[in-house]
């Protein structure tokens, strides 16, 4: 599918493929608008077979003239079956994509490496970025890898670990007091006084094409089937809708069969706003104030919560909440049960498959997916007193003094 144009999302007025995001007419965001494809199914297959083991095996479907050369290859994340996790929520199929896998263990890989490539058919030497944190360490190290300069902006209260896992790519990291949404105001500024290619400003429409290769993914790794159900976790809501897009580009292209699967959003009780709309059956989303541990999904004012509204409604789904407590319980629970140690967003969406499950409205012969966008080594502060441990001194005697407390329960 050759990338056309960019195209308005609400008004259809095109534009060229420039690092542009907004359409002059209504304000409305743009997206990529691609031409048909030439080849038939079993030519596709043929083609993503033989591609190599990153999301660029599904260069067809994305929005740049040719794969770039390897440098961090993103994609190609384990989808594992995840049984004692099915078990303890009384389900029968509940598998697992776990996108930590990936270079800097996040999602961001892919909607970098998709930015970056288009960025440098532009001719762009700059890459920068408005993030909460996984999205500055993709930026930080794709840029090094290809040789660019990198600026990030991040809140100035973001998690240690993930500002180490940026500054060590060494990229100027710029520290804003304030939320996301204000980092986010302050780079969209910028991107009108800059030549740089912000990955999630002027890139965007670019950028969020890399989330549909988690669809493509899941699709192939099913034996080119789709899910009954899946679970993911809304930021912005990219992620959420893009992911719908990937199956529907398959479905139109004849690669998979049968119906969209039904769309399940989760989000912290904390910062809501997509959860609060469903809820409250409204069609936009009111900005909050983010108050969550969960701060790679704290953005407040979400680009596409509209667009994640309308999805969930009309694939049958649902989008819901889960408090601090249920996160960190939602970590230990995939933890304990599949040997994945996710960060805060995968603790969203482990405890709001859990709330689905225990209200009963996941059927039990339903095939889940849940994703798992981040590695739990990015936020350890939140389960940093959630376990016990017990000092003893080198002799059996003294193991033999706690033994009972350690005796693991029958």
């Amino acid at each position: 599918m050759p990338p056309e144009s960019l195209r308005c999302k609400e008004c259809k007025t095109p534009y060229p493929l420039e690092a542009r995001f907004v359409c002059e007419r209504c304000f409305g965001p743009l997206e990529i608008a691609y031409g048909s494809l030439d080849a038939d199914p079993a030519e596709l297959r043929r083609r993503i077979h033989g591609g190599p083991r990153s999301l660029w095996r599904y260069a067809d479907f994305l929005p740049v003239a040719a794969p770039p050369p390897p440098a961090l290859e993103a994609g190609f994340t384990p989808l594992l079956r995840a049984d004692r996790l099915a078990e303890k929520l009384r389900l029968e199929e509940v598998w697992i994509k776990n996108d930590a896998a990936n270079p800097t263990h996040s999602f961001k890989d892919r909607v970098v490496s998709v930015a970056l490539a288009r960025a440098r058919e532009l001719g762009f030497d700059t890459l920068a970025c408005a993030s909460t944190g996984n999205l500055a360490n993709a930026v930080a190290a794709h840029a090094a890898a290809a040789g660019l300069h990198a600026y990030v902006f991040i809140p100035a209260d973001l998690e240690e670990q993930k500002v180490l896992a940026t500054g060590v790519y060494s990229p100027r990291v710029v520290a804003v007091d304030g939320t996301y949404d204000d980092v986010n105001r302050l780079c969209t500024e910028l991107s009108s006084e800059h030549d740089w290619a912000f990955a999630n400003i002027n890139m965007r429409p670019y950028y969020a094409e890399g989330s549909k290769t988690l669809a493509f993914e899941t699709a192939e790794q099913l034996s080119f089937t789709l899910p009954d159900r899946v679970v993911c976790p809304i930021a912005s809501g990219s992620l959420f809708t893009k992911l719908a897009r990937g199956f529907e580009e398959w479905l139109s292209a004849g690669l998979v069969g049968g119906e969209m699967p039904v769309f399940c959003g989760a989000q912290a009780t904390g910062c809501s706003p997509v959860a609060i709309a469903f809820g409250e059956g409204h069609d936009f989303c009111r900005p909050v104030k983010p108050d969550t541990i969960a701060k790679s999904l704290a953005i407040g004012n979400p680009a596409d919560g509209s667009y994640a509204l309308d999805l969930a409604r009309r694939t049958g789904g649902t989008i819901e909440a889960v408090s601090d407590e249920e996160i960190v319980a939602g970590i230990h629970l995939l933890a304990t049960t599949t040997g994945i140690f996710t960060e805060t967003a995968g603790g969203v969406t482990i405890a709001v498959l859990k709330q689905l499950a225990e209200r009963g409205e996941i059927d039990r012969s339903e095939r889940v997916v849940a994703y798992i966008t981040g590695d739990g080594l990015k936020t350890l502060d939140c389960v940093r007193d959630s376990f016990s441990t017990w000092q003893i001194e080198p002799s059996v005697e003294s193991f033999e003094r706690v033994a009972g407390e350690l005796a693991v329960p029958a």
